[in-house]
């Protein structure tokens, strides 16, 4: 009796690439046969709520390859939750993941592959180079060295969520009940064996990037409040300065000969309380939020094709939802 194959889930997050799906898959092709001589390799596709033919296109390729799968979402809940609602709900040995836009070379996926055999339970992209404006590079390395530095556990600098990670990792990472998942912070606070390797990200291959300066922000900031407590930390680091500052500029309003300080004084109390109140009510909210214990994403069932294709045996399912139960996994396409 031969010896069953290790499963392989490579999960790929796509929103409105219908004319990207197709060169992805080109590049991939390859490498699917190759680590199919040793394991069983699943491409799942991550749809987050696309209004292209997304969908449409990744069925056409179910035609032909019945290792395809699709995941839609009921709404766009954005990358990194549908990262981790796909890493949730996965079943498989080996998870992988990969941009569609071929920025990261799926070319580099058995060489994750070959360090896992080495005893790497982590092996990730390790982006020395992209092509990009210089200005933005250097907004990106200041960033996540100053995320590090900040940051209350391990954060690895110059980390790419193009990674492979064992079940028992991927076990260890869904632990967390965060409504604000933040992937490569994840990882490195699991601990785990793990392996960079070096590759320069090339420039995505067709379409429209949903990425700009405005979603970068937004993810620096919400990288900074799932990694750090730094914020709610430095008002208690700086409360001796402030207070020291206080009573200084309230001894020289005294005299009544520095009407300046007075005003000083003022601005000085209401700009401490201002951003102390600020940084609470970020944290508090995200508790709130994390207590609730809603669910990051929803399975669009009608829109999800979970078996496999034509010839395939589908009686191990790549996706099993945690919304449902086991008897709902029958009415799954």
């Amino acid at each position: 009796m031969s010896k069953q194959k290790q499963v392989i889930a490579i999960l790929v997050p796509v929103y409105n690439e219908e004319a990207v799906i197709p060169l992805f898959f080109r590049r991939i092709a390859p490498v699917l046969d190759t680590l199919a001589a040793e394991y069983s390799p699943h491409l799942i596709f991550l749809n987050n709520a696309s209004t292209d033919r997304t969908a449409d296109v990744v069925n056409e390729l179910r035609r032909n390859h019945p290792d395809i799968y699709l995941v839609s979402l009921a709404k766009n809940v954005g990358y990194q939750r549908s990262l981790e609602f796909g890493l949730r709900n996965c079943q498989g040995d080996l998870f992988v993941f990969i941009d569609v836009d071929l920025e990261d070379p799926p070319e580099m996926i058995p060489q994750f592959v070959e360090y896992h055999k080495q005893g790497y339970d982590i092996v990730y992209g390790e982006r020395v180079d992209r092509i990009e404006v210089n200005s933005v590079k250097f907004m990106r390395k200041v960033f996540y060295r100053l995320m590090r530095a900040l940051a209350d556990e391990d954060i690895i600098l110059d980390m790419a969520e193009f990674s492979l990670m064992t079940n028992e990792v991927r076990q260890a990472i869904i632990q967390d009940s965060s409504s604000y998942p933040f992937i490569r912070a994840s990882i490195g606070r699991v601990g785990f064996r793990r392996k960079g390797i070096p590759y320069r990200r090339d420039k995505r291959v067709a379409g429209e990037t949903h990425y700009n300066i405005w979603g970068m922000v937004l993810f620096a900031v919400g990288g900074i409040l799932a990694a750090s407590t730094w914020l709610l930390r430095v008002a208690v680091y700086s409360f001796p300065f402030w207070l020291a500052a206080m009573l200084a500029l309230g001894a020289a309003a005294a005299g009544g000969s520095r009407p300046w300080a007075f005003t000083w004084l003022v601005v000085l109390g209401f700009a401490y309380c201002g951003a102390v109140l600020s940084f609470l009510s970020l944290y508090l909210a995200r508790v709130y939020k994390n207590t609730l214990g809603r669910p990051n994403a929803f399975l669009d069932q009608r829109g999800s094709f979970l078996q496999g294709g034509a010839g395939r045996d589908s009686s191990r399912l790549p996706f099993v939802p945690t919304q449902f139960d086991d008897d709902d996994e029958a009415t799954l396409q």
